[in-house]
């Protein structure tokens, strides 16, 4: 299918042929047959698109005080590749669409094939839209005409934020399209309105759409008008709808306002406010979010869950439902408003008009009628993961390399860290990157581009059942990484599946039966930071220790929101799971003995849980050495991330977040300084490479396992000790890659720490 998409780094708008987004629950899949251009945020993004990178850096000072601070911690390289790998990322314009429902998805009730919906849709022949940002089309609506309900909700949410009441007087500053629908939705609310702009043919059109009065900015004056159409007396509040980077929009509008009058912001204006504008006439000052209640909220917008009516009157699909039903009743008028008509196919140039044509107002992209453009699987990654479909028997032995021909690699999930950190790491190895799968299919398409992969898919089917593909790995959110390995396992594919591998027992027991069916095949997690030189280094330093060692590691992760996915336990697992196994790993690798004890506490509310941001985390290992890990979410980000000190003998180590070991009373060990480097590429080579050798597995499923548990156990936060009969087998395993354990040992493992956990 073909999507709309903007190059950040060139400003470039291109229609793009990416593969159609599978229906997941709580969504609809929606075949397209109209979207309109939104002129205030889609201008934005492409001149911010087109701007080189010093205006793109005095845009967003916030973003250049992040990459500073990044260089100080991480160094040059790593912040520089950052940015670009940000600049990298295309964006997927618009979100104002209407078309015709191909799938409802589990839960979406309301909905049926068919139908004809709008949603915040981008501009694509199909898109995957939450039902809860979702209304049906009455029959007396066209579809050009329903194009403009998502705008028409940003002005009525606007408009219900001014509170309006039976003949009261406001005032429009700024007639592009938000302007026009507010102007409209104003009059419908029985009050006057003084239509403010700076052209003169907007506030002609304002006018025939029932403005009682105009003012064109620039040459004549706005106060004045607002006093001859007040008696005098003041507006009682101003909508603005404009976007400029002065701040006297906001000034003007507190002024031709009465005493205790209200202002809302809608569009994007310079914000320094002048205290006596306000203070004297106690003008309240509102910012309007979007659509309305909903927006921006994962319980509602991905979590399907709505606000019950009783106490959310106008949500975002209800303020959706509100405009519908104006346009039908004739007191809103949205065609009038169309300047510019564009094929799909010309998607270009409906931009060029924007951003070159003074005359353009309301610009909607149509869209060809007929069957859906591409044929698509109606299965989703999530059910490919329980239950996968084969058209022959699974394979269970390990794939043997074919002559001459390198390894053939599908990535599941490409999200910014596979694209970054995954994927070159993959090709530096020389294996053939040959299908990658998104939800989406955006990503997998930028990705497939960048990486020469043949296939760009959103159905992870066709990589698990692939006779073609010999190792999968699997980059998607942590809810789905214990099913799609598992998967790939049954269809007899080396997996490399990143952390954490599972979110609880259950999970991590549906693994290891999956592994025990396929013992000659690689399974490996990505707990990178063995694998580095400098945690290498430490490990062989520490190989002829006679005494229990003691660790300390800090980790200054950074505060999450409390509505990141990684926080949401059951799909992210919280942030101890989600990537406090990493240290946990690295503590077991450092010290090659079983953990025995775990203890932990949460900081603040110690019932939080897996929820906890930060914790501390006592690790006793059976050797009597101890790990204390220090997981904080209250730290700067101008603070490095992570900090490994090691104590041993009278000598200590560390290690400063993988750029500089220091050694300390350590007779023939030097300072060493390096790239930051988090064994990231080295882990992938020796994964590769040992399916290459047909080695035994790089680190034994049993060692995997017992540090996934030993996480459960801490993620607890109570400070409750865990006193498990076996929590970790030696660490066994050089950054390089060579094994100590033969395959016979770990598999004689495994079936011990099976029979142990019952």
């Amino acid at each position: 299918m073909r999507q709309v998409l903007q190059d950040l780094r060139s400003g470039r708008i291109e229609l793009a042929d990416v593969p159609a987004p599978q229906c997941r629950p709580g969504h609809l899949l929606v075949q397209a047959t109209a979207t309109l251009l939104s002129p205030g945020t889609e201008r934005m993004l492409v001149q911010f698109g087109r701007a080189g990178l010093v205006e793109k850096a005095r845009s967003q000072p916030d973003r250049v005080r992040q990459v500073i601070a990044k260089v100080r911690t991480d160094g040059v390289r790593p912040a520089l590749e950052a940015v670009a790998s940000r600049l990298e990322e295309p964006v997927a314009l618009g979100y104002c669409g209407v078309g015709r429902v191909l799938e409802v998805g589990a839960g979406a009730g309301g909905f049926h094939a068919g139908q004809r919906v709008v949603s915040n849709a981008p501009h694509a022949e199909i898109a995957c839209v939450p039902a809860t940002l979702a209304a049906a089309v009455p029959d007396g609506v066209d579809d050009e005409a329903a194009s403009f309900t998502v705008l028409g909700a940003i002005a009525l949410n606007g408009v219900r934020l001014l509170d309006p009441t039976l003949g009261e007087t406001f005032a429009v500053i700024g007639l592009g399209v938000v302007g026009m629908l507010a102007t409209q939705l104003l009059r419908a609310s029985g009050c006057r309105v003084l239509a403010i702009d700076v052209n003169p043919a907007r506030c002609a059109l304002a006018r025939s759409l029932g403005a009682d009065a105009t003012c064109v900015a620039g040459a004549a004056d706005p106060l004045r008008a607002a006093s001859e159409l007040t008696r005098e007396r003041g507006v009682d509040g101003v909508l603005i709808a404009a976007a400029s980077d002065g701040d006297e929009i906001v000034s003007q509008a507190a002024r031709m306002c009465r005493k205790r009058g209200r202002i809302v912001l809608v569009g994007v204006v310079g914000l320094r406010l002048r205290r006596h504008d306000f203070y004297e006439k106690e003008i309240s000052f509102r910012v309007a979010c979007s659509y309305g209640p909903g927006r921006y909220d994962p319980e509602y917008e991905v979590g399907g869950h709505d606000y019950p009516l009783g106490f959310v009157r106008w949500t975002a699909a209800r303020n959706f439902e509100a405009v519908l039903d104006a346009m039908a009743s004739g007191r809103l008028a949205a065609r009038e408003l169309v300047s510019h008509r564009v094929p799909i196919a010309e998607a270009g140039r409906a931009y060029e008009a924007m951003l070159s044509d003074r005359g353009a107002l309301g610009i909607v992209l149509r869209y060809p009628e007929g069957p859906p453009p591409l044929a698509r699987s109606v299965d989703a990654c999530a059910e490919t993961a329980a239950a996968p479909r084969r058209t022959a028997a699974p394979r269970l032995r390990a794939v043997a390399p074919r002559p001459g021909s390198p390894l053939a690699v599908g990535l599941v999930g490409s999200g910014q860290f596979a694209r970054k950190v995954l994927l070159p790491a993959i090709a530096a190895t020389g294996a053939r990157i040959a299908a990658i799968a998104s939800a989406g299919g955006v990503s997998s398409v930028v990705a497939a581009r960048k990486f020469g992969a043949a296939c760009a898919t959103t159905d992870a089917r066709r990589i698990l059942e692939s006779p073609e593909i010999d190792v999968v790995f699997v980059a998607t959110r942590h809810d789905s990484h214990a099913r799609l390995a598992a998967a790939a396992l049954a269809a007899g594919k080396h997996v490399f599946v990143e952390k954490p591998l599972a979110l609880d027992e259950e999970e991590l027991a549906a693994v290891r039966e999956a592994a025990a069916v396929a013992p000659d095949l690689q399974l490996l997690v990505g707990f990178n930071r063995r694998f580095a030189p400098l945690a290498g280094e430490a490990r062989r330093l520490l190989d002829g220790r006679r005494e229990p060692v003691a660790i300390a590691i800090t980790v200054n992760a950074g505060a999450l929101p409390p509505d990141h996915w990684t926080r949401d336990p059951a799909v992210g697992g919280g942030r101890i799971v989600g990537e406090g196994c990493h240290f946990v790993d690295l503590a077991a690798f450092l010290v090659g003995a079983p953990i025995e004890r775990v203890c932990s506490l949460a900081l603040g509310d110690a019932g939080a849980g897996r929820l906890a941001q930060s914790a501390s985390i006592q690790l006793g290992f059976r050797d009597g050495s101890n790990a204390s890990i220090q997981y904080l979410a209250c730290g700067p980000w101008s603070f490095p991330k992570e900090r490994v000190e090691i104590f041993s003998e009278g000598r200590a180590l560390v290690i400063d977040n993988w750029r500089r070991l220091r050694p300390y009373g350590w007779p023939g060990a030097r300072r060493r300084w390096t790239r930051q480097d988090k064994g990231h590429r080295a882990q992938i080579a020796a994964f590769l490479r040992a399916i290459e050798r047909g080695d035994p597995p790089v680190v034994p499923f049993a060692e995997i396992e017992s540090v996934m548990r030993a996480t459960f156990a801490a993620a607890d936060g109570t400070g409750a000790a865990r006193d498990p009969e076996v929590f970790a087998r030696p660490a066994t395993v050089a950054p390089a890659g060579a094994t100590v354990l033969p395959a016979d040992v770990a598999r004689e493992e495994a079936v011990a720490l099976r029979e142990v956990a019952g």
